[in-house]
């Protein structure tokens, strides 16, 4: 198990349980009350440290390297996926992955970035950063949802669409933009769940949704923290004062009204029991599911279009 600086206090009492573990093995000692002990005084310490968490720590659990990823989650809540390739024009972008599912007997259309679970697959998937052939797969296979009359499901999981200059030369912006444009106007149900990082345009490219859920430790804003700090302050020193600032926790979301639900995860972060994790997204996906079908496509569009509209404030004035 890998512990992150700030889980150095439980890293310590799962050494010293590994040791009286190891002890008990090795020699004719029966140390089971002592364990216990120390389980118990793990779960107590566990309980106060993830009670109290910063925004900055938040960001570093949503970055765990054994967090699972998009297609953990499309392999543990969905049956028959058939994943489809291409945007028809450029290539295949490895970022994003998409196709077709169950969910108990319902057809559905899946889309979501997908980071890589080791160092290989990490470069074969671009750290989860698409470029534009990734954002027009998705799109394509949205409007194939749309034709078809399949609910969608998009897992956000990425710390930023592509910034290379290849990306730009084949219309990253534009590819979002439209994205963004068409997404607004699908007749059929859309379900977005921030899964990790959600950070900037990559994020919201595949992100506009009648529903938009968030697990408990994950972020959702313009730009990452680092970046912001090194912008603001021209170094990487003030992360953590930019991850509070910017408002970009799940409860920050849910009180501004850009998500609709925050999804709690297991104790210590999703990576501690990804199956129950699996679990708790699949009823709430389908609880969702469910209310959406009940509307017309037209009530869908139009709640949609007002969810966004209403986000944010502004002022009118008159030009004197």
């Amino acid at each position: 198990m890998t512990f992150l600086d700030f889980e150095e206090p439980i890293e310590q009492l799962f050494e010293k349980r590994s040791k009286l573990v190891e002890m008990q093995t090795q020699g004719d000692l029966n140390l089971d009350d002592k364990i216990a002990e120390l389980d118990k005084l793990i779960e107590e310490k566990k309980e106060n440290l993830y009670a109290n968490l910063t925004p900055w720590q938040r960001v570093q659990l949503s970055r765990h390297p054994e967090r699972p990823y998009t297609l953990y989650y499309i392999h543990h809540i969905f049956e028959d996926f058939i994943e489809l390739h291409g945007d028809r024009k450029a290539g295949d972008d490895k970022a994003i992955v998409g196709g077709i599912a169950n969910l108990d007997g319902q057809s559905v259309v899946v889309i979501g970035q997908q980071k890589g679970v080791n160092t290989k697959m990490r470069q074969y998937r671009n750290f989860g950063m698409a470029n534009p052939q990734g954002y027009r797969k998705a799109l394509r296979l949205m409007k194939l949802a749309e034709k078809f009359n399949k609910p969608i499901v998009t897992f956000i999981d990425t710390p930023g669409a592509f910034p290379g200059i290849e990306a730009e030369e084949l219309g990253q912006a534009e590819a979002i933009a439209r994205n963004l444009f068409e997404m607004t106007k699908l007749r059929v149900p859309v379900i977005s769940i921030i899964i990790g990082e959600g950070a900037s345009g990559g994020a919201i490219g595949i992100g506009v949704s009648d529903k938009t859920l968030m697990l408990e430790n994950t972020w959702f804003t313009v730009i990452s923290p680092e970046s912001c700090s090194s912008i603001l302050w021209r170094s990487w020193d003030y992360k953590e004062v930019a991850a509070e600032q910017l408002k970009l926790t799940a409860n920050d979301m849910h009180k501004m009204k850009i998500v609709d639900t925050i999804i709690k995860e297991p104790l210590g972060g999703a990576h501690h029991n990804p199956e129950e994790m699996a679990k708790t997204l699949k009823r709430s996906i389908k609880r969702n599911l469910t209310l959406l079908n009940e509307l017309s496509p037209e009530e869908r569009i139009e709640k949609r279009i007002a969810k966004y509209a209403a986000i944010g404030t502004f002022e009118e004035r008159k030009v004197q």
